[in-house]
């Protein structure tokens, strides 16, 4: 599938009350809660992240692969052109990018549900450094119609990658980790401040 992805980031600090918003709002849940591993690769001389372009490999209910272009800012929220599709097996797509030159920079996981209000994808994040929601809509007005009916404060959004987060996060405690995984991330008590983030709910 190819497209325009426009969405907008929150932090969040209650995931219970948010859920509770969600339904109270009438979101339908289209995917519980699932553990996702995401591996994102690159060239060895680092030129897709130069051009902050993005190559995805994610395993959850299945194996999707994905590019995504630079982020295009529009109205406060991120615009960028996305390509994904599924692939049959994880390891052997895997193998194919690795056969092709590409190496793994980075792991990292979340735990991940799904809900849909009208045409506004919501997805609640959980990552080892904090927990998000993600609100994706066909056009920047569905997406803050969307936000204000959750209660979501909308000058609290953002638009950075998970990945940029965690280079925020790397900066500000001068940490040399590699990847952003709970094993490694996840008992650090991270601060939304040290992620440039303010809480929405």
């Amino acid at each position: 599938m190819n497209k325009d992805e426009i969405e907008a980031k929150f932090y969040l600090r209650d995931r219970p009350a948010y859920i509770a918003r969600l339904q109270a709002a009438g979101a339908v849940l289209e995917h519980p809660r699932m553990l996702e591993q995401n591996l994102r690769f690159d060239l060895p001389d680092g030129s897709l992240m130069a051009q902050k372009n993005v190559l995805r490999l994610r395993q959850d209910r299945a194996a999707l692969l994905t590019f995504k272009g630079p982020t295009r800012p529009q109205q406060g929220v991120a615009v960028r052109t996305e390509i994904q599709f599924e692939v049959s097996d994880f390891d052997a797509a895997r193998g194919l990018l690795e056969a092709l030159g590409y190496q793994v920079v980075v792991m990292y996981e979340k735990y991940r549900e799904d809900y849909f209000l009208g045409e506004v994808l919501i997805t609640v994040d959980e990552m080892p450094f904090g927990l998000f929601t993600e609100l994706e809509g066909p056009s920047v007005e569905a997406v803050q119609e969307a936000a204000h009916r959750l209660g979501l404060n909308w000058e609290a959004r953002g638009a950075a990658g998970y990945l940029e987060l965690f280079d925020r996060l790397k900066k500000a405690r001068g940490l040399p980790l590699q990847h952003l995984s709970f094993a490694e991330v996840g008992g650090l008590g991270v601060r939304p401040e040290e992620l440039g983030m303010i809480p929405a709910d």
